[in-house]
């Protein structure tokens, strides 16, 4: 089994303010982790900057254009109260849609069975027209209409373990055929999207989970109502939104999953690729902000997608 660990250098130079809890510290710890000898046959490539063409595959001209207008030369720009720009926030942002396409390509050529981006900014909230919640391009989004329309894959999946719903990566589904969004959150929490009702012209499935849940609730959601549907649609290709901020120690949501259960996720929703569409499967950076134990809940995900 052949993963490949994407991620560049630019992708720690997207800098927020001071106390912010979405911070380049959050990819050193995982970097850290997938340092030991367990993950020595890990395949590390740097990633490339995606251009315009990809980014419009989903979000708006006036979107790209003001994130790109607002760019500051020092310090800081706020486009809302949670998501900012920095000096380095334009290539960071390029190099994480970028290093999904390139995982994409990879995993398709048969380089890769499978990939994990080590990315930021994240991206799953970012909408086509607006950025929000951390997230300025929708990496995730980006990268399934990109192998539909590089790679001919007529059904793509998204599936979501992040603490948040993707509210981004829905409204995305919500209008193309042959996209998949299957989503575990913790509702009511923001952005208040992701609810059991949700329909589109791509296939919306929500698993809503209280505040408290642990993993039994988590499971049996993702046995009851995200695998079943998963495996109905028969993807060609699936994509992770890999957040870890479901955890019970993390400081944004009041979730208690624990690191056996990204493991069990991942090694679920593997086994359903291999089944379904020849294992191929990457894993993009969402969420994820207790500094602690990120990079153990990124090792048990890694380690499932390796074995």
């Amino acid at each position: 089994m052949s993963t490949g660990l994407f991620y560049h250098a630019d992708c720690q130079n997207h800098i927020t303010p001071e106390g912010h809890p979405e911070t380049s510290a959050r990819l050193s710890v995982i970097l850290d982790s997938l340092n030991q000898p367990k993950f020595n046959d890990l395949i590390h490539i740097e990633a490339r900057a995606a251009g315009k063409d990809k980014l419009s595959l989903v979000h708006s001209d006036d979107h790209i254009q003001n994130v790109m207008d607002h760019i500051p030369g020092s310090g800081h720009y706020s486009l809302d109260g949670d998501t900012h720009l920095s000096a380095g926030s334009a290539d960071a942002a390029l190099k994480a849609v970028g290093s999904t396409c390139q995982a994409i390509d990879e995993v398709m050529s048969g380089k890769l069975d499978n990939a994990f981006c080590a990315i930021r900014p994240p991206g799953h909230h970012a909408e086509p027209d607006k950025a929000m919640g951390f997230c300025l391009f929708n990496n995730v989004a980006i990268g399934a209409l990109y192998a539909r329309k590089s790679h001919f894959c007529h059904r793509v999946a998204i599936v979501d373990f992040d603490v948040h719903h993707g509210n981004g990566t829905q409204a995305v589904a919500m209008r193309h055929k042959g996209l998949f969004y299957g989503s575990t959150h913790q509702s009511p929490l923001y952005p208040g999207t992701g609810h059991l009702q949700d329909q589109g012209q791509g296939v919306i499935v929500n698993a809503p989970l209280a505040a408290g849940s642990g993993s039994r609730a988590f499971r049996l959601s993702c046995e009851g109502r995200i695998f079943p549907a998963l495996e109905e649609f028969n993807p060609d290709f699936i994509l992770l939104s890999a957040g870890f901020d479901a955890h019970t120690l993390d400081p944004l949501a009041d979730l208690n999953l624990n690191e056996d259960d990204f493991h069990w996720v991942t090694r679920e929703i593997k086994q359903i690729a291999e089944k379904q569409c020849k294992g191929r499967l990457v894993s993009c950076l969402e969420g994820g902000y207790n500094l602690n134990i990120l990079g153990q809940s990124v090792a048990a995900h890694v380690s499932a997608l390796m074995a």
